[in-house]
């Protein structure tokens, strides 16, 4: 059985998934077979397993630092939030439904079982488990019932290492706060903290560090800095998105919708020497881009119509009537169709009009596609005719059946490798200088990135030979390393190795 340590937060975005990431792969490093774990996620952006079925980012993140296959049982229950109120539940990868947040507080005691016998898989099958709170245990209203933060903990018999995020500021009282807010027996389950995200000479902490550890009585197991390195987000909390917004010789804007959703699918053009990735939300951030990306949404009705009514869709309209390059992924190529159409409810209901730049029409249904594919990028004229040839590989996730128009011509050929006799298809559509696809990560192939650079390069009349991309996994396996290596310069491990052997 598993040896196990958990990693919780004060509050959201303390940097309890790169602390976990970042531990997976020390462990890694010194020989051991680790997992990661979150009972409960609550993300926009997920994925896809080769066995079909979705889990959160955040636990595929881990399970790369910790050179393993992502596997849903790391992430047995995913919330996907569709309003203020309520989420789409997924549970052991597969959707049982939309919920209130209320109906979801009521039925998740039934969940409990599920969880363990997610964890139990892994405890068999791995020496350590890192495992990841989520939010703050301190949450004295949501305790009752809790599976993700103390109950989990205590289920698994795994100690708890605190994160406090000083770069918001009130560190102390956050650490401090927490400690203070729970029962004697969930205080006795936390070993360490850890202040994350310092910035600047740590010999002027060290005088508030004792003070801490005097008045929380926990032990501070390291201060780890503000890391400069780039894994993949969690969740729209992301910085990101409130990133530069200079532009670079070669301009892409992404719309930045309320429900964007698996935005980690243009990270690749961010690698690359002369290319601005931008996010905009309003009309005036826009600008002149040589390209602009609808990205993948949970609502893209609604998120259409936000556009309609902020002004972004008929800017859109302008740019790709003047030629800019449009590209729509999952949920934004849905939105570039004709119509779109929810006959069962899934989304808003009802009919509306969809931007009009493909002649293509989407209805959408309760069953969800979730598959993982590869293919190639085949019969494309204009703008982008160097991609044909070009392999992709990525995942489908998406509820709603896209159908092709006359005029509209399909924009790559792919195999479905979740179907049993691996299924070929045709995907997405293009018209002119629009494109639209369902496959999210079809960037992170280094050539595809590359080549969509190069055509905007040529038609502006700028050598982009030497705006070269990587390959965005080799890329993400020294963030990887580099990860690891910071939190060993900073953290306390012959101590974090201690805790893990003593547990609980």
């Amino acid at each position: 059985m598993a040896k196990a340590i958990m990693i919780q937060g004060t509050m959201s975005n303390a940097g309890k998934s790169l602390i976990a990431a970042g531990l997976c792969r020390i462990f890694k490093q010194d020989g051991y077979r680790v997992a990661p774990f979150k009972s409960q996620n609550m993300a926009l952006n997920s994925y896809i397993t080769k066995e079909g079925l979705e889990m959160g980012r955040a636990q595929v993140m881990q399970a790369e630092a910790a050179g393993i296959e992502p596997a849903v049982n790391m992430n047995p229950i995913l919330l996907k939030p569709t309003n203020d109120t309520g989420s789409q539940v997924i549970v052991g990868g597969e959707v049982i439904g939309n919920m209130s947040a209320r109906d979801y507080f009521k039925y998740k005691p039934q969940l409990f079982p599920k969880v363990m016998k997610a964890y139990q898989e892994l405890s068999d099958a791995y020496d350590i488990i890192v495992i990841e709170g989520a939010g703050s245990p301190a949450e004295i209203n949501l305790k009752a019932d809790d599976i993700v933060n103390m109950g989990m903990a205590k289920r698994a018999k795994a100690p708890v290492l605190l994160v406090g995020d000083i770069d918001r500021g009130g560190v102390f009282a956050q650490l401090i706060g927490t400690v203070m807010l729970l029962e004697e027996d969930e205080k006795n389950l936390v070993k360490g903290l850890i202040i994350n995200k310092f910035r600047g000479d740590k010999s002027i902490l060290d005088p508030g560090v004792v003070m801490l550890e005097e008045r929380s009585g926990k032990p501070v197991v390291g201060v780890a800095p503000y890391l400069d390195i780039e894994v993949e987000d969690e969740d729209s909390l992301t910085e990101r998105f409130d990133g530069n917004q200079e532009v670079g010789f070669i301009d892409i804007a992404v719309i930045r919708v309320p429900r964007i959703s698996n935005f980690t699918d243009f990270n690749p053009f961010e690698r690359m020497p002369g290319v601005s990735l931008r996010y905009v939300t309003r009309v005036n951030e826009l600008k002149t881009p040589d390209m602009i990306i609808l990205p993948g949404t949970k609502n893209t009705m609604e998120d259409l119509l936000w556009m309609r009514q902020n002004g972004l869709e008929a800017a859109v309209l302008k740019k790709a009537a003047s030629g800019t390059l449009i590209f729509g992924v999952c949920g934004g190529y849905q939105m570039l169709g004709e119509t779109l159409s929810d006959p069962m409810g899934v989304e808003a209901g009802g009919t509306i009009q969809g931007m009009g730049l493909l002649p293509v029409d989407t209805v959408f249904a309760d069953d969800k596609t979730r598959t993982r594919v590869y293919g190639t990028f085949e019969g494309i004229q204009g703008t982008l005719c160097e991609l044909n040839g070009i392999k992709l590989e990525g995942y489908e996730i998406h509820m709603g059946i896209s159908t092709l128009k006359d005029g509209a011509k399909p924009l790559t050929r792919i195999t479905d490798m979740s179907a049993g006799d691996y299924e070929e298809k045709e995907d997405g559509a293009w018209m002119g200088n629009v494109y639209g696809s369902y496959v999210h990560s079809i960037f992170d192939k280094e050539e595809v990135a590359e080549r969509i650079v190069q055509a905007i390069g040529k038609r502006k009349g700028i050598d982009t030979t030497q705006m070269t991309g990587v390959d965005y996994q080799t890329f993400k396996e020294t963030q990887y390393d580099l990860l690891a290596a910071g939190l060993r310069e900073h953290l306390d491990m012959k101590r974090i190795y201690e805790i893990l052997e003593e547990g609980v």
